[in-house]
C-alpha cells in the first residue's frame, strides 16, 4: 500500500518515504509511527495504543514519545507549533489529520469522475492505444544538460499526442517518474496505459544519441528497442524517427497518419530552440526570480528566431505568471506586452497547440477577452485532443465565462491525460470553483480542502475554501482561513476581487464578493 499526502508518497511495502522523487530517510521506529498514524488516521490515536504498537508495551517516557513524533512531524515538514498534519490531542492523543489517497498496487480500479471528484490512482487504460513517455535519462556525464534531454522526451511526448489515434500520458504526470527507480507494470497502472516509453539521451558536442525501448506495460515485455545517431543538426530528424517507430509498433494503422509529423519543426536555429528548452527547465521552479530568468531566456530566443511561436508563447506565460502573485510591476504595461507576445505565438505557432493554448490563457486571464480566447482553445484542442494543457486552459475559461458544468468536463478531461500531474492543486481548485458557482458548496467545500491539502499558501485555493464554508454558515471554520489570506496577501480587498478574476456573468461576481465577505475579508 501507497499513501499519497501534500507532495509525500509513503510506501509500506518498500517502507520508503518519498517527497517528489527524493527519499526521505527515516529510522525504523518513527516510520512505524508513522504507518500506524497513517493507517488509524480515522481516530484519534492513544498514547498507550503507540506504546503498544511501536515499543510492544516496554516502558517509554513522555520526552522519548515527543522526541519520536516530532523526527515523523519533521520528516513529512510538519512541526510540534504548526500540526498541520499529526495533530496531538491533550489527554486524548495524536491523529494524522492531512488528506490521504491511497494507492493499492493492483490491476483493477477505474477511473471515475462525477461532478466533485478526481481521477482515482489505480486507471484502467482507454479503449484505444495509450502510452506513457518517461524522462528520459541524461547519458551526457553532465547534470547541465538534463534540460536538453528533459527537451527530447517533451517534443516526443508532443508529437505522439499529435496520433488522434492514440492516448497519451501529459509530460508534467510523465515527470513525476524522473530520477526514480520505476516498476514498469506499477507506472502502467497508476497512469492507466498499456505502453510506456523509457530512452536515454547522450549529447557530446555536435554529436546527439537517442536511444529508446516500447515496453508492455502489463508483462514488461519489450516490444522494440533502438538507437538512433546524428548530428546536432538533425535533432528534429531524430525525434520524429523515435516517435514515429514507437506509433508504428503499437499500432500499424499509424502508418497513415504519419504526416502528422511532416510540418512541425519549431525553429531552423539550434540556438533559439535551446534557450526555449533552458527557459521551459528554469520556469518549473516556480519562484519569482525562476520566472524572471525564463523570460530573458524566452526574450534570448526571440532575438535569435523573430519567427519562433513557441518563444513568444514561453514569453506570455511568464508575463501572465506574474498576475496572482502580484510581481508585476507596471500591470498596464505588462499585460499589453504579454498581449503583443501572444498575438506573435498566434501568427507564428498557427499549428501549435500549446502556443495557442499559451495565447488563449493570456487573452482570457489577464485580457478579459473571453470570446476570442475561447476560440483560440477550441483551435488548440481540435489541434491536438491529447494535450492536457490545452483542456485544463479550456475547463478554466468556461469557468470565467460562467459554463461551469462545461468547465468541469474539460478539466476532467485534463486530469485522466495528467493524472498525476505536479499542478493537480490548480485543476483541483477550479473544480471547487465550479461546484461553487453552481451553488454546491458541500461539494466545493470538499475539493477545496483536498487541493489545500496539497498545497501550502495557494491563494485561489484559500480563497475557494473559505467561500465555499461561509456560503453554508460556517464562519467560524470560514474566518481562520480568511485571516490567513490576508496574512499571504494583506492588501486582498473585496472591491479588488473584480480585477482578481474575469468573471462574466455579474451574479457570479456577486457570489464571491458574498461570500468573501461572510469569511471576513473587509471591503
Amino acid at each position: 500500500m501507497r499513501y499519497l499526502f501534500q507532495d509525500y508518497e509513503f510506501d509500506t511495502e518498500r517502507r520508503e518515504l518519498r517527497r517528489g522523487a527524493e527519499i526521505v530517510s527515516v529510522a525504523p521506529q518513527v516510520f512505524d509511527l508513522l504507518d500506524h498514524l497513517i493507517r488509524n488516521r480515522e481516530r484519534v490515536v492513544s498514547k498507550d495504543d503507540l506504546i503498544n504498537t511501536i515499543w510492544k508495551g516496554r516502558s517509554v517516557s513522555d520526552a522519548a514519545l515527543t522526541t519520536r513524533l516530532n523526527v515523523a512531524r519533521t520528516a513529512i515538514g510538519d512541526s510540534g507549533e504548526a500540526q498541520r498534519l499529526i495533530k496531538t490531542f491533550p489527554r486524548k492523543g495524536f491523529r494524522f489529520v492531512g488528506h490521504v489517497q491511497e494507492v493499492r498496487d493492483t490491476a483493477d480500479g477505474a477511473a471515475g469522475s462525477g461532478p466533485g471528484q478526481s481521477p482515482k490512482h489505480v486507471l484502467t487504460p482507454p479503449d484505444k492505444p495509450s502510452i506513457a513517455v518517461l524522462p528520459f535519462q541524461n547519458m551526457s556525464g553532465d547534470r547541465e544538460q538534463d534540460y536538453f534531454a528533459d527537451g527530447m522526451s517533451e517534443n516526443i511526448i508532443t508529437a505522439l499526442s499529435r496520433f488522434r489515434s492514440l492516448f497519451v500520458i501529459a509530460r508534467n504526470s510523465s515527470f513525476t517518474y524522473k530520477g526514480r527507480a520505476v516498476d514498469i507494470k506499477q507506472v502502467g497502472r497508476e497512469l492507466g496505459v498499456r505502453y510506456v516509453v523509457e530512452g536515454s539521451v547522450r549529447r557530446a558536442g555536435r554529436r546527439v544519441r537517442i536511444t529508446g525501448q516500447l515496453i508492455e506495460a502489463a508483462t514488461n515485455v519489450h516490444l522494440w528497442a533502438d538507437q538512433f545517431d546524428g548530428e546536432l543538426d538533425d535533432v528534429f530528424d531524430l525525434q520524429d524517427r523515435v516517435t514515429e517507430r514507437i506509433a508504428v509498433t503499437v499500432d500499424m494503422r499509424l502508418q497513415s497518419e504519419q504526416g502528422v509529423l511532416a510540418q512541425r519543426k519549431p525553429t531552423d536555429k539550434l540556438d533559439a530552440y535551446d534557450y526555449v528548452l533552458r527557459a521551459n527547465a528554469v520556469w518549473r521552479h516556480g519562484d519569482r526570480e525562476a520566472n524572471e530568468e525564463a523570460l530573458r531566456l524566452a526574450y534570448k530566443a526571440i532575438e535569435l528566431d523573430p519567427r519562433y511561436g513557441g518563444a513568444y508563447a514561453r514569453a506570455a506565460l511568464c508575463i501572465n505568471a506574474k498576475k496572482h502573485p502580484h510581481w508585476m510591476v507596471d500591470p498596464q504595461q505588462e499585460t499589453a506586452e504579454a498581449m503583443r507576445l501572444a498575438r506573435l505565438a498566434i501568427t507564428f505557432g498557427s499549428d501549435d497547440e500549446a502556443a495557442l493554448a499559451a495565447a488563449a490563457l493570456v487573452f482570457g486571464y489577464l485580457a478579459g477577452e473571453l470570446d476570442a480566447a475561447a476560440s483560440l482553445i477550441d483551435q488548440a484542442v481540435e489541434l491536438n485532443p491529447n494535450s492536457a494543457f490545452a483542456w485544463s486552459v479550456s475547463g478554466w475559461l468556461r469557468l470565467y465565462m460562467g459554463a461551469h458544468e462545461l468547465a468541469i468536463e474539460h478539466q476532467n478531461r485534463a486530469m485522466r491525460l495528467s493524472p498525476r500531474d505536479p499542478s493537480r492543486r490548480i485543476m483541483i481548485s477550479m473544480m471547487s470553483a465550479a461546484n461553487f458557482f453552481l451553488g454546491r458548496f458541500e461539494i466545493a467545500e470538499r475539493i477545496a480542502s483536498e487541493a489545500v491539502q496539497l498545497t501550502n499558501g495557494h491563494l485561489p485555493t484559500l480563497r475557494m475554501f473559505a467561500a465555499s464554508l461561509a456560503m453554508q454558515g460556517k464562519r467560524a471554520q470560514a474566518e481562520p482561513v480568511a485571516r490567513r489570506i490576508l496574512s499571504l496577501d494583506p492588501t486582498f480587498r473585496l472591491s479588488g476581487i473584480g480585477d482578481l478574476i474575469p468573471l462574466r456573468r455579474q451574479e457570479d461576481l456577486a457570489l464571491y464578493i458574498e461570500a468573501m465577505r461572510l469569511a471576513g475579508i473587509p471591503e
